[in-house]
């Protein structure tokens, strides 16, 4: 039988994030790794394997693919307006007043066609993707009728298709009361429950469904609603939770066993307690902190305490964190919220590919587990946090396949 194609990425700094290995990092010098196909097969000292084909790295750096759990990548429109707008003095009031908030972004999408919706959001995917950026998570949640949900989540489904990127799909109907429904938000969780879900669970349009459990948006009751409906269809659930105020919805989320709560900054000890209990990771979001002059932040120290698995995702979206950038979101969650540089890098790798339940094929570099992998121009990871602006990748490997780079 023919043996198939050997790839050597050759004489290495490569941090593993492996738990076995007896490194912050996972750290391993002069090392090299081997992959077959779309599989690492060997990680050995340097000069130990051979292949058809070599990359001499001369001690340049391989990490686990960057992993963005939390975005909202798939809109129509814009609101640099808006932002505009409020830096010169205007009210958010009063530019919710005019039509704008997240109604503008609303209207803007369900009036986009799924094409023009798709060229948009693929412009918008090239900037992870050349951040080293192998899996994203991108949400639903503008639509917030039937028919436009179900066109957010198949553009998402089709830029899996067209980009070397693997995409987790998120239902977030639960994200706002759509005009139709001004006032009735039991109506409106009803239709999501007894319509928008299980239409769209049928056709496996997405992975996950969250709710922005919040005094602006649906409260402990309606969130319990939505996650009962959702554990009876035996769909997995998460939660923007805590952002805004202490409501207890990520200990909700903990005791349906959620991937995720996400925002967390007015989480108490009693909701990490159930977190910690329950396996729910805490995904940190310090773009919106960042946007929206925010000043509670999450109780890392706490969450720390409990052992609670920390991500940091970009929360990429037009109204609270417009930055296309996951390593800004690192730099940030660094410098804002008194993360490590090594906690900032667990928080893109290991944990949140946890927060996306993703861990078998992505978050740590081990034989057996798909090659999904960066290669970059320093052999120091703090260097991938600090210095923003400078592109630090040299190639970006996907299953095994070079998709940036050369």
């Amino acid at each position: 039988m023919t043996q198939a194609h050997q790839t050597l990425w050759q004489n290495a700094t490569i941090a593993t994030f492996d738990p076995q290995i007896d490194d912050s990092y996972g750290l391993l010098t002069h090392h090299d790794i081997l992959v077959e196909g779309n599989q690492i097969i060997a990680i050995a000292p340097s000069g130990e394997l051979s292949a058809d084909t070599i990359y001499p790295l001369q001690g340049a750096l391989i990490t686990p693919s960057l992993v963005d759990c939390h975005t909202h990548l798939v809109f129509g429109g814009s609101r640099a307006n808006e932002w505009e707008q409020r830096q010169n003095g205007v009210s958010y009031q009063d530019i919710s007043a005019q039509g704008g908030g997240i109604n503008a972004t609303v209207q803007a999408t369900r009036a986009i066609s799924e094409t023009d919706l798709f060229t948009l959001s693929q412009k918008r995917l090239q900037s992870f993707l050349h951040e080293g950026v192998g899996l994203i998570e991108i949400k639903s949640g503008y639509g917030l009728d039937l028919a436009t949900e179900a066109k957010t989540l198949r553009v998402a489904q089709q830029l899996a298709q067209h980009q070397a990127i693997e995409i987790s799909r998120t239902l977030l109907s639960a994200h706002a009361i759509p005009p139709e429904f001004t006032g009735r938000p039991d109506e409106y969780m009803n239709h999501i429950i007894e319509v928008i879900m299980p239409i769209l669970w049928q056709q496996d349009l997405f992975d996950c469904v969250d709710v922005f459990c919040e005094n602006v948006g649906f409260n402990l009751a309606q969130s319990e609603r939505l996650f009962q409906a959702a554990q009876q269809l035996g769909i997995p659930i998460k939660g923007h939770t805590e952002q805004l105020s202490l409501m207890g919805g990520s200990e909700l989320v903990a005791r349906f066993q959620g991937w995720s709560a996400d925002h967390v900054e007015y989480l108490d000890e009693q909701g990490i307690q159930a977190m910690a209990q329950n396996g729910t990771v805490a995904t940190l979001l310090p773009g919106a902190f960042y946007f929206l002059r925010e000043t509670q932040k999450p109780p890392i120290d706490l969450l720390r305490q409990y052992g609670v698995a920390m991500a940091v995702a970009s929360d990429f979206n037009p109204g609270t964190s417009p930055f296309a950038s996951l390593r800004l979101a690192m730099n940030m969650v660094c410098v804002q919220f008194g993360l490590t540089p090594l906690e900032a890098w667990q928080g893109v790798t290991v944990h949140a590919a946890r927060a996306l339940r993703r861990e078998h094929d992505f978050g740590s570099l081990q034989v057996g587990k798909p090659a999904h992998f960066n290669v970059w121009d320093t052999d120091t990871p703090v260097d991938i946090v600090y210095e923003l602006g400078r592109s630090f990748l040299k190639q970006r490997v996907l299953h095994g396949n070079i998709t940036v780079g050369a």
